[in-house]
């Protein structure tokens, strides 16, 4: 384990072995770039942080970016420190401000029965949960709650949902704040590499329909 880590969350950072910048390509390069996933643009873009392995340009604007964000120097090099606080933002039960739970199906199905494997839910969801990461610190920190996460294709038709609604599938979420208005939290999502996105009454849809194969892969911005 990484210096001897002993805490239960501290035991499941990811073990770092080297540091990364342009033209590193491997997993643990796939890995920097779901976790940096939510610092795709400066401002509103319809443009994401590719995860393929494959340190380029885009990765490295999103680790500056990501670097920025967090008061680290703004090189786009992937050292010790960064790699630090990359592993300050995970938790043996998702993230740092989000948990597994909050994205169960509402029907007690946990993330079984959707579309894909329940195994491919929970990755697509831990995908999800780095981009909402960034919104979080985006909109100054606020505590974010999700209304809907994962849905079972039951829970789903229950609730009047799409038959191919990105929600069976893991990677939509949607998501309420309170005091901030859902302009601010559409356009926090829209630099977030989040390409599906309308608000309806308090809360704002997300998805990464472009990014997965699971119908229609599309710009589609409120």
């Amino acid at each position: 384990m990484v210096l001897s880590l002993v805490t239960a969350e501290e035991a499941s950072a990811y073990n770092w072995t080297r540091t990364l910048s342009e033209g590193s390509n491997g997993t643990d390069v796939r890995e920097v770039q779901i976790r940096v996933a939510g610092w795709a643009a400066d401002s509103p873009q319809q443009t994401v942080v590719s995860v393929d392995g494959q340190f380029g340009p885009g990765t490295k604007a999103a680790v500056i970016r990501f670097q920025r964000a967090y008061g680290l120097t703004a090189d786009g090099v992937v050292g010790p420190q960064t790699q630090a606080k990359l592993n300050e933002l995970e938790s043996p039960n998702g993230t740092k401000h989000f948990s597994y739970s909050e994205f169960y199906s509402k029907d007690g199905s946990g993330f079984n029965g959707g579309n894909v494997s329940a195994t491919t839910v929970r990755e697509n969801v831990r995908r999800m949960m780095y981009k909402l990461e960034a919104i979080r610190v985006k909109i100054g920190n606020r505590p974010m709650n999700v209304n809907s996460g994962f849905r079972s294709i039951s829970h789903n038709r229950n609730v009047g949902g799409a038959s191919n609604s990105q929600h069976t599938y893991g990677i939509a979420a949607d998501i309420s704040v309170s005091g901030v208005s859902t302009t601010t939290v559409r356009n926090a999502a829209k630099s977030s590499g989040f390409s599906g996105i309308y608000s309806e009454g308090s809360f704002t849809h997300m998805d990464s329909r472009v990014e997965y194969p699971y119908g229609t892969q599309s710009w589609w911005w409120e």
